[in-house]
């Protein structure tokens, strides 16, 4: 049996998620009503920059840190906020928003465009030193 290709399993998750623009991202960041969650590697951080204010919860680990009963919980990811996931170009995040649905989580939504559209948007970006 053939592998299914990783673009089709995007556009699956992208039909069961909710999706922001980086504009709608970053307004709603500032007032407060989204918690944006980087979800790419470190090395990605350290040679792109990061989004002010974005918490880094690594691809690998996240469903181990959003879950309460995990060993490795972080409570920042506890909260009644919509978790705003995103990657350098939304595949990965489109997916790890549809199974932290199908783990329980209903709120959560990933950036359109990822890193790369923010950065394409001139939104802020800290660079790491």
């Amino acid at each position: 049996m053939p592998l299914r290709p990783v673009k089709e399993l995007v556009a699956e998750a992208k039909n069961r998620i909710r999706s922001l623009s980086v504009e709608e991202a970053q307004q709603q960041a500032e007032a407060g009503e989204i918690l944006l969650v980087d979800i790419r590697d470190i090395r990605e951080l350290q040679r792109d920059g990061r989004i002010p204010g974005a918490f880094h919860a690594p691809r690998g680990m996240l469903e181990f840190w959003i879950d309460p009963a995990s060993p490795y919980h972080k409570p920042p990811l506890a909260t009644d906020r919509t978790l705003v996931l995103f990657c350098a170009s939304s595949w990965r995040s489109a997916i790890s928003a549809d199974q932290l649905q199908q783990m329980g989580a209903d709120n959560i939504a990933e950036m359109q465009g990822g890193f790369s559209a923010w950065r394409e948007a001139g939104l802020p970006v800290d660079k790491e030193g």
